[in-house]
């Protein structure tokens, strides 16, 4: 069973969003995915007093050899781990789905609709997930609840 306690060895940086404020992102290897979302709840209230903040919670994929005969699986590639920080980033919440709105000037903005049922729990955070997975991946995305 994971505790508390082993926290003090994963890797974590802090990100400035704009100006004053920071958010702190801690990168969890793959193999501890599943353990880690079963305590994610619990284990961001207690960071975010330790660390008096927002606090966002990466999974992070080894990379391939450069130069191997292997070829890169598809859970490897760009869009997928790009899904898969998206995914991590909102969890107790699922997500139900996801629009790519295309503008006239060129520019795309993704919209991801996020399971009501976790509203209490994530209404709060949405706008650290938009700037973390900005920071993260490069991409404008915007959280909503959809609509009923």
């Amino acid at each position: 069973m994971l505790n508390l306690l082993n926290l003090r060895n994963l890797l974590h940086r802090q990100i400035d969003v704009s100006g004053n404020r920071k958010h702190v992102v801690i990168h969890v290897p793959y193999r501890l995915r599943k353990a880690f979302r079963k305590i994610h709840v619990r284990l961001v209230r207690e960071l975010e007093k330790m660390f008096s903040g927002k606090v966002a919670i990466e999974h992070f994929f080894p990379s391939l050899q450069r130069g191997s005969a292997a070829q890169r699986p598809r859970s490897r590639t760009l869009t997928s781990v790009h899904d898969a920080i998206l995914e991590d980033l909102v969890v107790p919440a699922e997500i139900v789905g996801k629009h790519t709105r295309y503008r006239v000037d060129g520019s795309k903005i993704m919209k991801v609709y996020l399971d009501p049922k976790e509203r209490n729990n994530t209404e709060y955070q949405l706008k650290t997930f938009s700037a973390v997975y900005r920071k993260l991946s490069g991409k404008d995305v915007v959280f909503e609840y959809p609509q009923r």
